[in-house]
């Protein structure tokens, strides 16, 4: 019969004596790269992880000591912890799907990606298909979460062509908030930036990553949105001269920045 107490688990018995304090199952899988907080929670509530022979609960607490299972593989999660954080940026160009499998046949952007010798790869945020531009990756689950997490209101700045007659009340209604299917909406700013007639270009800012969210709003005031290209999320600009479906690295310095947008 097994021990579903957690606190008389032999293993976790032995954890306390290496004095190693547990912690989230989320929390602890997320940093070693195996997925973000929210696709760890889902794999919990479908019962797809097993800790120590037990199907895991919500809220079971670990340590790296722990025999970990994804469907039925282990997880090491042994020095993993102490993998430097990278993140990755790239210039995604439109049609491709951000996921690593489509039935269509689409091609996705980590078909791209370079390989991890430990973790993978962890989209911050998404784009949808005929969405250009800046697109970030990181080994650290938890530093994803954090990022696209709704309370951090991160700014994320697109530039768009727009066709339709623009004015100036509508610009206004943008910036104030609109109601969408799915609730309010707003831009954070609008700027124009060129264009002329029915084919203006604005950079706007959104502080949310709701699906289409950019789109919608325009669709709001009866305009087209012909081309949509994001251009910064936080303190990451899209590197001038990268060409789509190219990526880089981002240096220490940068990444402590990103850090700083979600220190509590």
């Amino acid at each position: 019969m097994k021990n579903n107490n957690p606190r008389k688990n032999p293993q976790q018995a032995t954890n306390k004596k290496k004095g190693q304090q547990p912690e989230r199952i989320q929390k602890l899988l997320a940093q070693a790269g195996v997925g973000s907080r929210r696709q760890v929670e889902k794999w919990i509530l479908d019962g797809s992880i097993h800790v120590n022979g037990d199907v895991a609960k919500l809220g079971d607490k670990i340590t790296t000591h722990d025999i970990v299972k994804l469907r039925g593989r282990p997880v090491k999660l042994a020095g993993k912890l102490d993998v430097n954080t990278q993140v990755l940026v790239y210039h995604k160009p439109t049609g491709e799907i951000v996921s690593k499998k489509d039935p269509e046949g689409r091609p996705s952007v980590f078909k791209r990606l370079p390989r991890l010798k430990v973790g993978r790869w962890i989209a911050i945020g998404r784009l949808d298909l005929n969405t250009q531009g800046l697109l970030m990756f990181t080994n650290d689950g938890d530093l994803a979460n954090k990022l696209m997490h709704p309370s951090k209101q991160i700014d994320r700045e697109y530039a768009v062509r727009v066709m339709g007659v623009v004015t100036h009340d509508m610009l206004e209604r943008l910036v104030n908030g609109v109601e969408l299917e799915d609730g309010k909406a707003r831009f954070e700013d609008v700027q124009e930036s060129g264009g002329e007639g029915i084919n203006r270009w604005f950079h706007v800012v959104v502080a949310e990553g709701r699906n289409r969210v950019v789109r919608r709003l325009w669709e709001s005031q009866d305009c087209k949105v012909s081309r949509l290209i994001r251009v910064r999320y936080g303190s990451v600009f899209l590197p001038p001269g990268l060409p789509a479906g190219q990526h880089q690295m981002l240096d220490k310095k940068e990444i402590e920045a990103l850090k700083h947008l979600i220190a509590d």
